[in-house]
């Protein structure tokens, strides 16, 4: 009676700050992808909302007096006129506070999953809406496809087909808050810089990708100098395209054609840096 939905890794290929609202929020011009390595939010019916957390990194949340995916649900459940019954588990593999969309992902699967128990037909644009006034991510991380991300994360927009890569994910044990990486920034704005040719493989995709950056990689590396250490690494690694920090750190991906190159690197950087988390996974 349990529904299960898997819940990606949300990764900025590039990440250009363009402006800032008068209210304070920073406009972006962003590429998100969602590799296929991730936590997982299962669902089951319940006399109340409860929530279990387990998985590798489930203990840094264990401190969290009220957890987003909880704030989803009760969000979906208040949208639909409901009371907000269910046993949810959350099962985390991916870092906290770690630039890649963690908690916006967990909260993101939780709508899926609650929707299905629930028998929910809530639009996908309401979706998005209630996502946004949780989390700026929550939005594109219910598409959980290529999208370009603009505004604060409201306005996506598909891009042309990607090609099929692998990629691998590096996060030096080092939580960053998103609001202090932004803080730290001492430079202008960035032009927006859409994805609008069309790759027809990774050689070709990673050339685009140079053209941009992450304009909170240097801010970033202020506050933990182990990002550049944690860049040269990946880059190093034979077969790699193209590294970069994602979102506002710590966590930075490398670019892969094949699984065996992808996997050789994982290997190589989880036996030389035991204290670094490392995954990998295919974007298709």
């Amino acid at each position: 009676m349990g529904v299960s939905v898997f819940a990606p890794a949300k990764v900025n290929l590039f990440l250009h700050v363009v402006g800032k609202r008068a209210d304070g929020y920073h406009l972006l011009d962003s590429l998100a992808v969602f590799p296929a390595i991730g936590d997982e939010v299962t669902v089951e019916p319940g006399d109340t909302l409860s929530l279990s957390l387990t998985g590798p990194t489930s203990a840094s949340l264990t401190a969290e007096p009220d957890n987003i995916v909880l704030k989803a649900a009760r969000a979906l459940a208040a949208e639909a006129g409901i009371e907000p019954r269910a046993a949810l588990t959350l099962t985390k593999r991916l870092p906290v506070a770690s630039g890649i969309g963690g908690g916006s992902t967990d909260a993101a699967a939780a709508f899926h999953a609650l929707a299905e128990l629930w028998g929910l037909r809530t639009s996908g644009e309401r979706l998005a809406a209630l996502g946004l006034a949780i989390g700026a991510d929550l939005p594109v991380c219910l598409r959980r496809r290529p999208t370009r991300m603009a505004g604060i994360g409201e306005i996506l927009e598909d891009v042309p087909p990607l090609p099929a890569f692998w990629m691998l994910l590096v996060n030096p044990g080092v939580a960053l808050s998103t609001p202090a990486v932004f803080k730290a920034r001492d430079a202008g704005f960035s032009d927006p810089m859409p994805l609008t040719e069309t790759c027809p493989d990774l050689p070709t995709l990673a050339a685009a990708l140079r053209l941009r950056s992450n304009d909170l990689t240097a801010p970033a590396q202020k506050l933990a100098p182990v990002i550049g250490e944690v860049l040269a690494a990946i880059e190093a690694q034979p077969g790699c395209q193209l590294s970069r920090m994602s979102g506002s750190g710590a966590t930075c991906f490398g670019l892969f054609a094949s699984e065996t190159q992808a996997r050789a690197a994982e290997q190589a950087l989880s036996r030389n840096h035991s204290g670094w988390w490392v995954g990998v996974g295919a974007v298709e």
